[in-house]
């Protein structure tokens, strides 16, 4: 016999095996159950949860539906879970219904906040608006004003300032720096400059000393380092003791 005949029989006894095993299977699944499609042995069929061995009927409340997932339900617009039942969610005045809202099934219209589970009027005081969040104060006060117990109180300029990107403080000019509401000009030494924001800087061949600018005196064989304000040694010599002195 040649070799590919004798495998036949190996062959249609595995398959026989096989068909066994899966008429097995299916004859052991309970009832209203199916194969499981991600490697278990069963799951139950939709509209149908796992109770220990068996497949148990979901009970449906009336305004309510089975869900995406097949084995639970969720109520109707307007209806929210209680136990076994599912009921009418009330909605106070000045409401609307929304079911992304878990806890209350509503939302307060624009000019409302929740309050106590009704809808109360948000007080927007002069010289502010309504935002669109109704958490919070439920509004901003318009640029040029600040909030000030429980109202808008205008910002004061003083000379020499500007109001602030944020509409709700102000800031000094260059040249000028921030005293309590005030803008005093910055006092500039004698061999000084401006620098960055507030403050001043000396000038080259200077060193800052308290409030004023110092000129720097060079020892022999030193010069001006890149800052301007200090001085090193040239080549060959070393710092010591306000000298330059030969290196060794």
């Amino acid at each position: 016999m040649k070799p590919a005949l004798r495998r036949v029989p190996t062959l249609f006894a595995l398959l026989l095996f096989a068909l066994g095993a899966t008429a097995q299977d299916a004859a052991s699944l309970p009832d209203n159950a199916v194969e499981s499609r991600y490697g278990g042995r069963w799951e139950c069929a939709r509209g149908y949860r796992r109770v220990d061995s068996s497949c148990v009927a979901l009970q449906i409340p009336a305004n309510g539906f089975l869900d995406s997932s097949g084995s639970d339900w969720s109520c109707n617009r307007g209806f929210r879970k209680d136990g076994r039942t599912c009921i009418a969610v009330p909605v106070p005045p000045n409401a609307y219904r929304d079911d992304t809202s878990y806890a209350a099934g509503w939302r307060c219209n624009r000019g409302f906040r929740e309050l106590d589970g009704g809808c109360a009027r948000i007080v927007v005081p002069a010289n502010a608006y309504l935002t669109e969040v109704a958490f919070g104060r439920g509004w901003e006060c318009m640029r040029g004003f600040r909030p000030d117990d429980g109202g808008c109180a205008a910002v004061r300029v003083p000379a020499n300032g500007f109001l602030r990107d944020s509409g709700d403080d102000f800031a000094c000019e260059r040249g000028f720096k921030r005293s309590g509401d005030a803008c005093p000009a910055i006092v500039v030494p004698a061999n000084a400059y401006l620098g960055r924001g507030e403050s001043w800087d000396c000038e080259r061949g200077f060193r800052k000393q308290e409030s004023s600018c110092l000129e720097i005196a060079l020892p022999e064989h030193a010069h001006l380092d890149y800052s301007g304000n200090d001085w090193t040694c040239g080549s060959g010599f070393t710092k010591s003791s306000g000298r330059c002195i030969a290196a060794k």
